[in-house]
């Protein structure tokens, strides 16, 4: 996926406003919408901010924004 278009990029700025990701944490999404039906990393339990399961949150939201949503389970978290 072509993180850099500007369908990807609308879908995926609705999807942090949604989930109150701050835009400047956007980037941190990229990877996972690289590879939509990869492994994700779960969340660790260890309070980081952004946590992982955010992330998965918010690139699962840019997917079904997009009408592609996930396939693969989301990991446990």
């Amino acid at each position: 996926m072509d993180v850099k278009d500007a369908t990807v990029e609308a879908a995926l700025r609705q999807a942090c406003e949604d989930a109150g990701l701050p835009e400047s944490l956007r980037g941190c999404v990229y990877p996972l919408l690289r590879d939509p039906e990869g492994e994700w990393p779960p969340c660790c339990g260890g309070g980081c901010m952004p946590c992982s399961s955010t992330l998965a949150d918010v690139a699962v939201r840019t997917l079904e924004l997009l009408g592609t949503p996930r396939r693969s389970p989301l990991p446990p978290g």
